[in-house]
Order: C-alpha cells, then structure tokens, then sequence
C-alpha cells in the first residue's frame, strides 16, 4: 500500500512521466491473435520436433509483425477509418466486396481455431466433450462480445494476456533451459532439414488478417484523429511504443512455448502431434501443476482469442457498409455473428481437431498476401494519408515485408495441397 501511494504521490507531481500508460490497450488486443491456439500448435510443433533452432523465425517474424500492425494502426489515426472502411471509400465496389468477403471468410477460419482450442482446454481440464465444450465457449464469447464496451473488453484481455505470460513463466521456471543456446538461436537463423513447412507454419501463424483490420478499428477508441497535425505526430509516437511494447510480450510467450516444448519433449526423443498430447506428455515430465497451468493458459488464449476474433468480423462487416464498428449496430452484430456461428457449425463436423486446425491456418495463408497488399495500397497513397503516405526506407522495409510474407505463405499453401 505505501508503494502504491508513493507511485500516485509522483504521478500527481508529474503527471507527463506516467502518460503513456494510458495509450496501451489496442496493441494488447492484437497481441492475443498471435498467441492464439493454432500459435500453440505451430511453436509445440517447431520445438518439438527442432530443439531451440526455430526461435529465430518467432523474432523474424515478429519484427515484420511490429511494421504491419504499425502501419495499419497509423491508417486508423490518420483517416479515421479501419482498413475494412477505407477498402469500401477508395476501391471499385466489385474490388472491395470481394477482399472483405474474403477477409470475413479467414475471420470464420480463425475463429474456429479460437473456439476449438477452448474446446480442447475445457476437454483437457474437466472432460468435457469436444463439441459441448466448443458451445460454452461460442455461449462465454457472444455474450461477452455483446455485452461490453470495447473499453471492457480491452482490460479484461490485458488480464488474460498477463495470465498467460505468467502461466509460461512458470512453466519456464519449472524446468532446465540452456540459455546460451536460446540466446544464439533466437537471433541467429539456421534452417534444419525437413525444417521449411514448420518455419511457415510459424511466419503464418504470427501475421494474421484479421488482426490487421483489428488494430486499424480500435486505434480510434482514443479518438486521436480528431486532433489537429501536432497531436496526430504526437499520438502516432505513443501508438508505435504500444505496439512495440504489446508485440514484444507476445514474442516473448511465443518464444517460451517453443523453449518449452525444446526442453520437455525434443530432449526427450518426443513427437507432439497435438496440444492434447502435451498437456497429458507434461504431467510426468513437470508434475500436475505445470500441466494445470498449461491447459489454464491455453483456455484463456483461446477464450481472449475468440473474442478479437468477434469483434474483427464485425469491424470489416461493418466496413462494407462504410461503418464503425459499434457493437450496438446491426451490421457489426451480424458481422460477430457471421464470425462465430459457422466455425461453431463447422467444430461438429470434425473428427480429427488437431489436422483442422492446421487447415484453418491454411485459409488464413490463402487470404494473408490480399490484405496486406490492400494495406500498403492505401498507407502508400497520398490521396487516402496525405503527408502521411509511406515513403522513403519505411516504404521499402513494408512492401519487403509484404514480399516476404505473400511468398511464404502461398508456398506453404501449395505446399500442402500438393
């Protein structure tokens, strides 16, 4: 109690030195799509089967994340407009309906990955059957979704996301990690053979579509648009330091779950092949605690997921209209909808969890290239961002990035159709 008086003492003394504070929120929501269940299938998988040797892709692939997630939350604050709004405004009719059908598709594609993975926790946890489990996830999601401000929504996925980074911190604790070869592994890229499908897998898993549409919609719950040129340079400052900060904790966790799964299963001569597998592999190898804590973190990731998820179906829904997102309107309610209930329809279907969700990521993978490509479209034009256009060395380093990841995924695409 006196630390927390001393800390409101400074700040009434000096209220500037604890100002950013306020500004973090929109990257944490993004946050949680990159460390959402088919994250955890992907990184058990690479640390299972290749040691610490793939921690360089999470760091890879996290930079071209901070870029992305940067750039489209820099079209929220100087447009006032999501992706999904700015696609409608700038493009042909034909042009726009078709990406933001397309986008609504891989948002129907990620969400089933979410409510299924909180289906696996809730089995893994109290034996509850895969598909009941999957209805009281959609259930706790929809009413979550609909019933509270995205103010509400914000800290209760602050909560979850620290949940989950404690839970792998003491999962880390738990066991025996060579540090010095998590270091160079971490930085320095080495391709192990049969290696190439578990590195997309990876790349694609971190760069989602639909979070992209996400952080261009809830940038403007600050309202920083509707300040003059100086406040808008101002607040895009504090707006690239919640990125940064909210997408260095979600590489951090993803970088734990691969050590993890490096330590307690690749050591060991073991294959996971699911997340069901691991818990259960975990249980003899760390004691039942770890394995509680394990699935806890798992259900939350795909519980908080599940909700962003919602909420991005019904921000580029809302978007073909020309529309906010607002929770209280009809089309961001359909568009919730239209997220949820067919990944919820397609879960009962499903006789093999683990194999769908990695086809989940490969519809992901399909739709990726069109969204960030229609991204830099508009961050590059003049006409949509003014003054604010990408140009110069930032330019490049985006359409790198959007290279890159466009290439990778469509190998991975035909990779596993072929």
């Amino acid at each position: 109690m006196n630390i927390l008086k001393e800390l409101k003492k400074k700040h009434q003394q000096n209220p500037k030195a604890f100002e950013f504070l306020k500004y973090i929120g929109p990257g944490i929501l993004v946050t949680v799509g990159f460390i959402d269940p088919g994250n955890w299938a992907t990184n058990i998988e690479a640390g299972s089967s290749y040691g610490y040797s793939l921690l360089w892709v999470v760091t890879l692939s996290t930079i071209m994340l901070i870029l992305l997630q940067h750039n489209a939350a820099h079209l929220g604050i100087v447009t006032g407009k999501c992706l999904a709004e700015n696609a409608t405004c700038h493009l042909s009719s034909k042009a726009s309906k078709s990406i933001l059908v397309s986008a609504m598709l891989a948002t129907i594609s990620t969400a089933f990955a979410e409510l299924i993975g909180g289906a696996i926790a809730l089995e893994i946890l109290f034996d509850i059957p895969l598909k009941l489990g999957a209805v009281i996830t959609f259930i706790f999601v929809t009413f979550f979704t609909f019933s509270n401000t995205y103010s509400r929504i914000e800290k209760v996925i602050i909560a979850f996301v620290s949940i989950i980074g404690f839970s792998f911190i003491f999962e880390i604790l738990t066991i025996d990690v060579e540090w010095n070869k998590t270091l160079v592994h971490t930085f320095v890229p080495e391709i192990p053979k049969g290696a190439l499908f578990s590195i997309l897998g990876v790349i694609g898993a971190v760069v989602m579509p639909h979070n992209l549409f996400l952080h261009s919609e809830v940038i403007q719950s600050r309202k920083w648009n509707l300040q003059g040129k100086n406040i808008i340079e101002k607040q895009l400052k504090y707006e690239f330091f919640d990125t940064l900060f909210s997408m260095i904790i979600g590489w951090v966790i993803n970088c734990a779950m691969i050590i993890l799964a490096a330590v307690v299963f690749f050591k060991n001569g073991i294959q996971v092949s699911d997340i069901s597998q691991a818990s259960n592999l975990l249980t003899p190898l760390l004691g039942k605690l770890s394995s509680i804590i394990f699935a806890l973190a798992f259900l939350f990731a795909g519980i908080s997921s599940s909700i962003t998820c919602a909420m991005s179906g019904g921000i580029v829904f809302a978007g073909m209209f020309n529309e906010p997102y607002n929770i209280k309107d009809i089309h961001s309610k359909v568009g919730v909808l239209i997220s949820l209930i067919p990944a919820l329809i397609v879960i009962f279907f499903v006789n093999d969890p683990f194999h769908a969700l990695i086809l989940s990521q490969v519809i992901l993978c399909f739709q990726l290239p069109f969204t960030v490509i229609l991204q830099l479209l508009l961050t590059s034009s003049k006409k949509v961002m003014g003054i604010y256009a990408n140009r110069g060395f930032s330019k490049t380093l985006l359409w790198a990035c959007a290279i890159i990841i466009s290439i990778l995924n469509i190998i991975l695409l035909f990779d596993f159709i072929f």
